[in-house]
C-alpha cells in the first residue's frame, strides 16, 4: 500500500516565466569605432612609409628630434641657434642646448685638432725664426763693414717671435743728435735687415725708445715720445727702401723711455735703440685681433724740421 501511495504522489512542475533582455548600452560601438580608425591610421602610416622618400624621412626625423629650431628659423638643430629659448638635447645641465647627440664630442674633436693645428704653426714659425736669426747673423759677420757694429746688433728669440735690438752707443750713435737722421752705419744695418725680411711672411712690429734724459725742446711741446717715434718711422724708411714691403709692418711705436734695456742705468746709452720684432702668428693674431688695420702712431712734426727751428738734444 505504501508503495501506491508513494506512486500516486502527484508531480508538481514550475515554470519560470522569462522577461525581455536587459538593454546593454552603446558603449561597445565606441570602443569598435577606435579600434577600426586605429587600424585605418596604422595602414594608412605603413603606406605613407613605404612611398615616402629617404631624404623626406629624415627631414621628418629632424622635425622631431628639434622643431623649436627648424620651426622658427630652420636648420639641423635647437642647440645651435641663437634663439633666447633653449632646446634640444639630452643634458640638461647645458643651457645652451645641444642641436644632436654627439655634438660633445664633435666639440672636442674641433678643439683637438685646432690645438694641433696651432701647434703645427707654432713649430713651423720657430723653425722659420731661428733661420731668419741665423741668417741675419751670417749677413752681419760676413759684410766687413757692418763686422764692428755687431756688438750694436742684439738678436733674441722671443715667445712673441724674433726681437732684433740695434742700440745706440756713445760712440757711434744710431741717429744725429736730438734728430731723426739716420747715420749711415744705421742706414746699412736696416737695409741689410730689410732685405733678410723680404721673403718672411710673418708680420713686423717697430718700437723705437729713449734713455730717460729730457728732451731739450720738451716745453715746446717736442718730446722724447715724438723724438722715438719719429726715429721709428726714419727706419720703417730705410726698410722699406731695402725692399720690405709695406704690407708686413702690423705696427709702428714710440715708446720713449718707457721700457728701458737698462733699467738700473736709465741715462745709458744702450737704452737708445730701435727694435724690431718679427712676430710668431699667434703674437700676430693677439695684436691684429684688437686691431682691424695696422696700427700706425700719430706723431707730430718729423724731428728734423725741429732740429731745423733750433731744438736741441743731449741725445
Amino acid at each position: 500500500m505504501a508503495g501506491d501511495a508513494k506512486k500516486l504522489q502527484p508531480i508538481i512542475i514550475k515554470r519560470v516565466k522569462k522577461g525581455g533582455h536587459v538593454a546593454h548600452g552603446g558603449a561597445w560601438k565606441i570602443a569598435y569605432a577606435d579600434f577600426v580608425t586605429a587600424m585605418m591610421a596604422f595602414f594608412l602610416l605603413m603606406w605613407l612609409l613605404g612611398s615616402t622618400s629617404e631624404g623626406d624621412k629624415k627631414g621628418i626625423s629632424d622635425y622631431f628630434q628639434s622643431p623649436l629650431k627648424v620651426a622658427m628659423q630652420g636648420g639641423s638643430g635647437a642647440g645651435a641657434s641663437n634663439s633666447v629659448i633653449n632646446g634640444g638635447g639630452n643634458d640638461l645641465t647645458q643651457s645652451a642646448g645641444q642641436s644632436r647627440r654627439g655634438d660633445g664630442a664633435n666639440r672636442e674633436a674641433k678643439k683637438m685638432s685646432g690645438d694641433t693645428a696651432k701647434a703645427a704653426v707654432a713649430q713651423k714659425d720657430a723653425q722659420a725664426l731661428a733661420a731668419l736669426s741665423a741668417k741675419i747673423a751670417g749677413v752681419i759677420s760676413a759684410n766687413p763693414k757692418l763686422a764692428e757694429f755687431s756688438a750694436q746688433i742684439k738678436l733674441e728669440i722671443t715667445p712673441d717671435g724674433l726681437l732684433i735690438q740695434i742700440v745706440d752707443d756713445q760712440r757711434r750713435p744710431m741717429f744725429d743728435s736730438g734728430s731723426a737722421t739716420v747715420k749711415p752705419y744705421m742706414r746699412d744695418i736696416l737695409r741689410e735687415i730689410g732685405i733678410a725680411l723680404m721673403d718672411v711672411e710673418n708680420k713686423v712690429s717697430l718700437d723705437g725708445h729713449t734713455d730717460r734724459s729730457a728732451y731739450g725742446n720738451a716745453a715746446r711741446g717736442y718730446s722724447n715720445w715724438e723724438l722715438s717715434a719719429d726715429r721709428a718711422n726714419a727706419s720703417r724708411r730705410e726698410l722699406a727702401a731695402a725692399g720690405m714691403p709695406e704690407e708686413k709692418l702690423a705696427r709702428i711705436v714710440g715708446m720713449a723711455s718707457s721700457l728701458l734695456l737698462d733699467p738700473a742705468d736709465p741715462l745709458s746709452p744702450t737704452n737708445r735703440r730701435i727694435s724690431i720684432l718679427v712676430m710668431t702668428k699667434e703674437a700676430e693674431e693677439r695684436l691684429l685681433g684688437r686691431q682691424t688695420v695696422p696700427l700706425e702712431i700719430a706723431t707730430a712734426p718729423a724731428a728734423e724740421s725741429n732740429a731745423a727751428n733750433g731744438a736741441k738734444s743731449r741725445q
